[in-house]
């Protein structure tokens, strides 16, 4: 799998950081994520706020650690953030 470089990995998480112009773009792009969150039934922790956004993955119901769930969604987030 092929992530871009922005995403952070711990032995627990990925998480990346999104800046925007204002608090309406980053809901608008927290949206959409949460649209993928429901497809493949896996959620992430989000936190926003005025022109930015953070996406924190980890699996839950595992432990609280990677499985190939997290880097699924992660790659699905970064289609939505390519140009």
């Amino acid at each position: 799998m092929s992530l871009h470089q922005a995403w952070r990995q711990t032995e627990t998480s990925l998480e990346r950081r999104w800046a925007f112009k204002n608090f309406k773009l980053a809901m608008s792009f927290a949206q959409d994520i949460g649209a993928i969150a429901e497809e493949q039934r896996h959620h992430p922790d989000l936190r926003i706020g005025w022109g930015y956004l953070v996406v924190t993955i980890t699996t839950h119901d595992a432990g609280n650690r990677l499985t190939e769930k997290d880097f699924r969604l992660a790659e699905a987030i970064d289609r939505l953030s390519s140009p």
